[in-house]
């Protein structure tokens, strides 16, 4: 068994958001993500892979299609294929999510 501890993997950077992958298979990955008040992922989309964001740390604004919300701890978001979404760091602490995605887009 691999057991990884979630709040030794969230890392951060004074210059973008900061990505930690946890866990890859063929099928999906999981990454913790770590953003400085401020930080954002540009809104983007991804064909053929559904994506969840879960809320551990923090508050953020997320885009998930034309809706944006507030988000804050144990929350989770979905952004299914083909349906452009980001994250912005709206608040003052440091934001850190859970993200799993499947199928993972990084295997051909």
């Amino acid at each position: 068994m691999t057991a990884k501890y979630i709040g030794e993997a969230a890392r951060f950077s004074g210059v973008k958001m900061a990505k930690v992958n946890l866990f890859e298979t063929e099928r999906m990955f999981a990454d913790v993500y770590g953003f400085e008040p401020g930080q954002t992922q540009k809104v983007h989309t991804h064909q053929g892979a559904d994506k969840v964001y879960v809320v551990l740390e923090g508050s953020g604004t997320f885009q998930i299609g034309s809706e944006e919300r507030e988000l804050g701890p144990n929350t989770a978001v979905l952004a299914p294929s083909g349906v452009e979404h980001g994250v912005k760091n709206t608040g003052n602490a440091r934001l850190i999510l859970l993200v799993f995605m499947a199928p993972n887009p990084n295997v051909s």
